[in-house]
């Protein structure tokens, strides 16, 4: 795919059509993102700093990155609806320009993301172009998952305890401790059900953006919600990002700001493969191949 400016240019990514896109402006330079929307104060009660009672901050960091790690393996078992709207606003807050792309989402054996879209509105979006920083923050970063794997790369800090609905949740502030050259991380905060230990509700952004003169990719901040599914794994249901890009002059272009928002919903959850295993006093001795997806 082709840049109709030379300015937005993202040196070494290939650009696919028909791609959740945020954010390079067409001919502009960023310098800063005004965020927008956080998470909702309804339905959230006060937060409660004092530490937990019968553990640690960081035997709760241990037991719910744990069980973050099941989860992480048992979502390759579920295929599901993505449905991705990214929307240019207006000064009076109107939708002047729309990209949408309903995606069904399915996982190999060998743990393969597969997307076949099933619709595909016309891209009205005149302001703001896709890149492959955009497609894998859809994929990786505002659907969080916060593996035993993830911790040495954050920073966690404990800030307290909250009811969030109905829900007794811990919550978390999360960063990275450093950040390599390539890859993107997560930061905010993060809630997590004192029950199931799976984190609930994440509000932040992902960093860093690419700020570059010529060069700039940036995207909103965001929150995400989880639903329980089959009664045992929390899953990313509902996202919603929203900010005022800022872009700066560079290259010869005036600079200019961007209202953006961002929903994305993932629905239809149904599980299409089990997993087993044979053990014997406490220990795997042996591990039954996945089962077959049913046929229709």
């Amino acid at each position: 795919m082709k840049f109709s400016a030379p300015a937005c240019a993202v040196l070494g990514l290939i650009l696919l059509p028909a791609m959740p896109a945020l954010l390079c402006a067409q001919g502009k330079g960023t310098s800063s993102i005004t965020p927008v929307a956080a998470a909702a104060d309804s339905g959230f009660g006060p937060l409660n700093p004092a530490p937990p009672a019968d553990l640690t901050p960081e035997q709760i960091i241990t037991k719910f990155a744990a069980r973050e790690s099941d989860f992480d393996e048992a979502r390759h078992d579920y295929g599901f609806r993505q449905n991705v709207r990214v929307q240019e606003l207006d000064d009076s807050n109107k939708v002047s320009g729309e990209y949408q792309q309903t995606t069904d989402i399915s996982f190999t054996r060998e743990g393969k993301r597969v997307e076949t879209v099933v619709f595909a509105p016309a891209n009205s979006l005149s302001k703001l172009i896709m890149s492959q920083q955009d497609m894998d923050d859809i994929e990786h970063r505002l659907p969080f998952v916060l593996t035993t794997a993830d911790l040495p790369d954050y920073d966690i800090t404990y800030l307290g305890r909250q009811k969030v609905d109905e829900v007794d949740t811990y919550v978390f502030q999360a960063g990275p401790k450093v950040m390599l050259k390539g890859r993107r991380y997560f930061q905010g905060k993060v809630w997590v059900d004192q029950q199931d230990y799976q984190i609930v509700l994440i509000d932040g952004r992902s960093v860093p953006d690419d700020v570059r003169k010529g060069h700039e990719d940036l995207s909103p901040p965001f929150t995400t919600y989880y639903e329980q599914v089959d009664g045992d794994y929390w899953f990313p249901t509902y996202t919603k990002g929203e900010g005022i890009l800022n872009f700066s002059a560079g290259n010869g272009y005036l600079g200019d700001s961007v209202h953006i928002r961002q929903i994305v919903t993932y629905s239809d959850y149904k599980r299409y493969r089990s997993r087993s295993r044979v053990t014997y006093d406490g220990k795997e001795v042996q591990k039954a191949p996945d089962s077959q997806p049913k046929k229709p």
